[in-house]
C-alpha cells in the first residue's frame, strides 16, 4: 500500500457532516457510560472510596500523557484519520471489555491502556477539523469548531439519562455494550466517508513565532485550567447545593443541570459566529468577565429559581470559554493543531481533576464555598488571560484570530 501523500489533494466535498456524525456518535458513546463510572466502580466491583478515587485518578493522569504523546505525533505524521480510527476502535474494545471483565486491577489496565489511546479522539478529532478547514479554504473555523463543540452538549442533555435506562433494563453490562456499539458505527462513519488529509505544511514564520508562543501559551493554559476548573467545582456541587443550603430536590438540581445544557447549545453555535468576525482573545475574555457574575450571583441565590436564573450566566461562560477556546488555542500554534488541541483538551482535564479535592472542601465549609471558590479561580484566570498577550514585531491579526 502506498503511503499517503505529504501534500494530499484537496478533499472531497462536504466532509463536515460525516466529521459532525463522527463527533456526535462518539460523545454520545461517552456519555452513556462515562457518568457512571464512580457507580460501577462501587456497585459492581466493590470497590471502596480510595480504589474508586485511585482509579479515576490514575486513568486520567494516564489519558493526558497518552494523548499529548499521540498529538505530539500527529503533527509530523500524515495519518490524523488512522489516528481517529484507531482511538474509536480503542474506545470501543475498552467498553467490550468493561462490559465482560469484573476484576478491578485487569479494568485499571484496560483503563490506562485502551482508555488512554481512546482519548486522544476529541483532541485529534479537533485537528482534524482545523486542517479540513485550511485544505477546503473555509473561513468559518470557530463556527466549525463551536458546531463540533456543541454536539458534545447535545450528547450530555440526552445521554445519561438514555444511561440510566439502559442499566434499568440490562444493567452495567447492557449499558458498555450500548456504548461499545455506539463507538463501533462512529469508527465505521471515520472509515467510510473521512478522507485522509496528509500532513499540513508549516507556515514560513512558525519557527519565527515559537518562542515568543511560550510564554502565552503556558499563561493561557493555566487561565483556562482555572476558568474550566470553577465549572468543574460549580457542577460538581450543584446537586449538593440546591438540595442542603436551598431545600430544593435532586429533580430540581436535574432540571438546572440540564437547562443549563440546553442553553448552551444555541450559544456555543451564536459564538462560534461571533468568532468569524471578532478576535477569539476578545470573546474567550468576555466569557471569564462573565464568569465573574456568574459566580457572584450564585454566592446571594436564595431559591432554586434564581439558580435556574443564573444558568443564562453560566451557559454564555461555558460557550465562550469551551467553545471558542479551542480556536483560541490552535490560532496559538497553527502550524501544530494536534499539539495545540491536546493542550485545550488536557487544560479540561486538569481542571476535572482539581474539582474533587475542592469539592471535598467545599463539603467541610458550606457548599455555597464551591461558588466562592469559582469566583476567586475565575478572577485569576481572567488576570492571566489579560498577561497573555503575545508580543509581536509585525504583523496583524485576522478578523477572527489573534
Amino acid at each position: 500500500m502506498a503511503a499517503p501523500s505529504e501534500t494530499p489533494a484537496r478533499p472531497r466535498s462536504r466532509p463536515f457532516v460525516p466529521l459532525v456524525s463522527f463527533s456526535l456518535l462518539s460523545s454520545v458513546g461517552y456519555a452513556l457510560a462515562g457518568p457512571f463510572m464512580s457507580l460501577f466502580l462501587i456497585k459492581e466491583l466493590g470497590a471502596g472510596p480510595v480504589q474508586s478515587g485511585a482509579f479515576l485518578l490514575v486513568s486520567a493522569l494516564a489519558a493526558m500523557i497518552v494523548s499529548t504523546l499521540i498529538g505530539r505525533f500527529s503533527d509530523s505524521r500524515a495519518i490524523r484519520r488512522t489516528l481517529l480510527v484507531v482511538a474509536g476502535l480503542a474506545s470501543a474494545v475498552a467498553w467490550v471489555l468493561f462490559a465482560l471483565l469484573r476484576d478491578y486491577w485487569l479494568l485499571l489496565v484496560v483503563a490506562v491502556t485502551l482508555w488512554a489511546v481512546g482519548s486522544s479522539q476529541m483532541p485529534q478529532m479537533f485537528a482534524y477539523a482545523r486542517q479540513l478547514l485550511e485544505r477546503s479554504g473555509s473561513a468559518r473555523g470557530p463556527l466549525v469548531m463551536s458546531g463540533l463543540r456543541m454536539t458534545m452538549s447535545i450528547a450530555w442533555v440526552g445521554g445519561p439519562p438514555l444511561g440510566a435506562l439502559l442499566i434499568v433494563g440490562g444493567g452495567f453490562t447492557g449499558l458498555f455494550w450500548v456504548s461499545a456499539a455506539v463507538y463501533g458505527v462512529a469508527v465505521l462513519v471515520a472509515v467510510v466517508w473521512l478522507p485522509e488529509l496528509g500532513k499540513s505544511p508549516e507556515p514560513a514564520e512558525a519557527v519565527e513565532q515559537r518562542s515568543g508562543l511560550r510564554r502565552e501559551i503556558l499563561l493561557a493554559a493555566v487561565a483556562f485550567v482555572l476558568l474550566q476548573g470553577a465549572t468543574s467545582v460549580g457542577v460538581a456541587a450543584m446537586p449538593l447545593f440546591i438540595t442542603e443550603n436551598l431545600g430544593g430536590t435532586a429533580g430540581d438540581a436535574g432540571l438546572v443541570l440540564g437547562l443549563c445544557a440546553a442553553l448552551e447549545i444555541p450559544l456555543m453555535l451564536a459564538f462560534g459566529a461571533l468568532a468569524i468576525r471578532f478576535n477569539h482573545r476578545v470573546l474567550v475574555l468576555a466569557g471569564g468577565a462573565v464568569a465573574l457574575a456568574y459566580y457572584g450571583v450564585m454566592l446571594v441565590t436564595q431559591a432554586t429559581w434564581q439558580v435556574m436564573a443564573a444558568q443564562v450566566l453560566h451557559a454564555v461562560v461555558i460557550s465562550a470559554v469551551m467553545g471558542v477556546g479551542i480556536s483560541y488555542f490552535q490560532d496559538l500554534a497553527p502550524d501544530r493543531p494536534g499539539y495545540a488541541s491536546t493542550l485545550y483538551t488536557n487544560t479540561a482535564k486538569t481542571s476535572a481533576m482539581l474539582s474533587g479535592p475542592l469539592l471535598g472542601v467545599a463539603q467541610h465549609f458550606g457548599f455555597r464555598t464551591a461558588y466562592g471558590m469559582g469566583l476567586v479561580m475565575s478572577v485569576l484566570g481572567l488576570a492571566l488571560l489579560l498577561a497573555a498577550r503575545r508580543r509581536r514585531s509585525h504583523g496583524s491579526a485576522t478578523p477572527g484570530g489573534r
